[in-house]
């Protein structure tokens, strides 16, 4: 198998595994969702990176990680004016 393959293989089963476990514990909320599958994409990329030769489709996870990041970044400021109180909704 390729590298790619085994990376989709990998997430797909990262994915599984989140879903299975916030499922179990009744935590079922996107927010935290959302964040466990970027931290899974982020160490999958991590690894699969190779040092001295970056494949063309290594540019477009790139652009998904930092869709993703900008994403992580709403987010916790969502969660921060919960927090404090104050009522502004951005997703």
């Amino acid at each position: 198998m390729r590298k790619q393959q085994i990376a989709i293989i990998a997430f797909a089963l990262w994915l599984t595994i989140v879903s299975l476990s916030m499922f179990l514990a009744q935590l079922v909320d996107l927010g935290f969702f959302f964040i466990f599958s970027l931290i899974g994409m982020l160490m999958i990329v991590q690894i699969m990176q190779s040092h001295y030769v970056q494949p063309g489709y290594q540019r477009y996870i790139r652009y998904l990680i930092v869709a993703g990041l900008v994403t992580f970044g709403i987010i916790v400021a969502q969660r921060i004016l919960d927090i404090i109180g104050w009522e502004i909704v951005i997703l």
